[in-house]
């Protein structure tokens, strides 16, 4: 079982950055896919970016590939979203979650196969 709290958040113009970090708890960190999500009212969630337990794998949605960079430092069991470039469309609820993954670095873009969730934390980015 793994805890995951985000922070870095916050309103930024257009064109700005903001990074985002998932501090995680509780189990072993390096065995956790960890993704970012980010939720619209009236959308669906939608992945955003996922990295494997020990960084050797990353995968983006095609909307943020080139704006946004997603790294972990296992140490101290965190994991980050850079997020550059930004427009008002990157505007939304940002969420971290952890898939159990002890035996492959496979990203999966689906937010049911994560089981453990942060609470979320906003980015609005105005225009």
């Amino acid at each position: 079982q793994v805890q995951l709290v985000e922070s870095g958040g916050g309103l930024v113009q257009a064109g700005g950055s903001l990074r985002l970090s998932c501090a995680a708890s509780g189990s072993t960190f390096t065995l956790y896919v960890i993704a970012w999500f980010r939720h619209t009212p009236g959308k669906e969630r939608e992945f955003v970016a996922g990295i494997s337990g020990r960084a050797d794998n990353t995968d983006y949605a095609d909307s943020v590939k080139g704006r946004f960079t997603i790294s972990r430092d296992n140490a101290k069991n965190t994991v980050y979203l850079e997020m550059n470039s930004l427009t008002p469309e990157d505007t939304a609820d940002y969420y971290c979650a952890a898939r159990f993954s002890p035996m492959t670095t496979q990203i999966i873009q689906k937010e049911y196969e994560y089981r453990y969730w942060g609470q979320g934390t906003q980015v609005t980015v105005s225009s």
